[in-house]
């Protein structure tokens, strides 16, 4: 069982950052992949990034390639979201996920565990 905790989400105008973290419970975390999703509203959640369980392999999508980066500190159970150059259309409920096997996925449903949600609002 894996507990997640999202912190970090708030206001911020276009172009400026945010940096998420996510903490988990949980002695297996090391083993999971982590993903973060967003979801906007009246829309359907989307895959944002992932990171295997060493951390040394990632994956974004395209829309936010170059400006968001995807980390993991396996001694401390945290996986962070640094999101630079916002820009509104990043506004959402972001979640992160633990799951989908050590390689992680950009499917949301192989994915075991769900933090709460935080909200990131990107104002023009």
């Amino acid at each position: 069982q894996v507990q997640l905790v999202e912190s970090g989400g708030g206001l911020v105008q276009a172009g400026g950052s945010l940096r998420l973290s996510c903490a988990a419970s949980g002695r297996t975390f090391s083993s999971y992949a982590m993903g973060w999703f967003r979801q906007a509203s009246g829309k359907e959640r989307e895959f944002v990034a992932t990171i295997n369980w060493s951390g040394g392999r990632t994956n974004y999508a395209d829309s936010v390639k170059g400006r968001f980066t995807i980390s993991r500190d396996n001694a401390k159970n945290t996986v962070s979201l640094q999101m630079n150059s916002l820009k509104p259309e990043d506004t959402a409920v972001y979640y992160c996920a633990a799951g989908g096997g050590p390689h992680g996925s950009s499917l949301d449903t192989v994915y075991d565990y769900w933090g709460q949600g935080t909200q990131v609002t990107v104002s023009s």
